[in-house]
């Protein structure tokens, strides 16, 4: 094993929200392996293979969801991490875990259950992985949640950067194991963060190609596109141009990959960075993209939003997928005894714990789960069948 960096984070020193007794430690894992283990086996984990990534409850077995999606991110994170020196089981725990707290239907569903809540303080997917992982995920009989580190929770709170008005469900994880909110997190959490952008950049490509949305003609029209096709093609010239596509994802995500590493190097020998500590108090991001690369990942992005995200069709699905998750929270709301026995017997008497009780097993269910439960409830849905 190569030496870690000055700058990575150490399982050695590792504190969680609640101590565990030395002799309990199962098998030859430091603090950051049990972290990545506690997430894999984690029931909220297992339930990301059916939410939706990009398209809702997707008919072919081939589009990816939100399970394939954290694993890709895990992939490209480990990566990064390897060639900067960093903690690579932290940066794959952190990358694993970035999307529990997902409701069904991705960012259509966060919508409903935003509006839904509102005079209770509101949804925010992020920090509802903090509340999933600190009290609504209960395997162990001593503590709630999964005891995560300080590390671990700290990384997936602001992996995108200081808070300075953190919402009402992670005030209240701060306040019982404080985050230092307002400063930036460790170099493992900032990779996760970067590693999820270069993931959903390009393999939100492949998947709308083989839908059909997108087209290559089309994806062309961006620089950073246009150059890497150029050189796929190049280096194929006999290979048809339906059989490259995939190439030119590979090529994009390793181009960005090796920019990311050396733009983090050139940050963190530019600020002197040599503790952990000095990572928190730089007062900027040090793992992302170059100025250049940026510049063309916003291009990219810009076009996803207006070709894929935005498209026809998409919005049709989120507006249908915002009703059924507005409907049921208004079903559950109106008649509690719809809820499954342990949701209804643990159902709070006052507000806003009431209202957030039941958010929380609406954000919890799967795609199919969720349509399913208004079928039984409500009536049909206009969503896909595939399932």
């Amino acid at each position: 094993m190569r030496p870690a960096a000055p700058y990575a984070a150490d399982p050695a020193v590792a504190v969680r929200q609640h101590p565990e007794p030395h002799g309990e430690t199962r098998g030859p894992r430091d603090a950051f392996q049990r972290d990545r283990d506690r997430i894999v086996h984690a029931i909220a984990f297992r339930r990301l293979r059916h939410k939706t990534q990009v398209f809702v409850a997707p008919d072919g077995d081939h589009f990816r969801v939100r399970l394939t999606h954290s694993i890709e991110v895990a992939q490209i994170g480990r990566t990064i991490a390897r060639a900067l020196g960093l903690n690579e089981d932290l940066t794959e725990a952190l990358c694993l875990a970035h999307d529990i707290g997902h409701p069904p239907f991705g960012h259509a569903g966060e919508d409903a259950l935003e509006a839904a809540t509102a005079h209770a303080g509101g949804f925010d997917h992020n920090a509802h992985t903090l509340r999933v992982l600190t009290r609504l995920e209960s395997p162990y009989p001593r503590w709630p949640g999964l005891n995560l580190s300080w590390d671990m929770l700290e990384g997936l709170a602001k992996h995108n950067g200081p808070i300075a008005q953190p919402s009402w469900a992670l005030a209240e994880v701060d306040a019982e194991f404080p985050l230092v909110l307002d400063r930036w997190p460790g170099l493992e959490a900032q990779v996760a963060a970067i590693a999820d952008d270069i993931a959903y950049d390009n393999h939100d490509i492949d998947d709308g190609l083989r839908a059909g949305i997108l087209d290559l003609d089309q994806l062309c029209t961006v620089p950073l596109v246009a150059a890497r096709w150029q050189a796929v093609r190049d280096r194929h010239p006999d290979v048809p141009r339906a059989g490259l596509a995939r190439e030119l994802v590979r090529d994009q995500i390793g181009i960005m990959v090796n920019d990311v590493i050396e733009e983090t190097r050139r940050r963190i020998a530019e600020a002197g960075i040599g503790t952990v500590a000095e990572v928190r108090t730089a007062g900027r991001q040090l793992a992302g993209f170059s100025d250049a690369m940026a510049a063309d990942e916003r291009l990219l992005k810009r076009f996803m939003y207006a070709t894929l995200y935005h498209s026809p069709s998409q919005i049709a699905v989120a507006g249908e997928a915002r009703g059924v998750l507005a409907r049921l929270f208004a079903a559950y709301a109106a008649d509690p005894s719809r809820l499954p026995p342990e949701w209804r017997e643990a159902l709070p008497e006052v507000e806003p714990d009431r209202t957030r009780h039941i958010a929380d097993f609406i954000a919890g269910m799967t795609d199919r789960y969720a349509i399913a439960r208004h079928r039984e409830l409500i009536g049909p849905v206009a969503l896909p069948e595939g399932f």
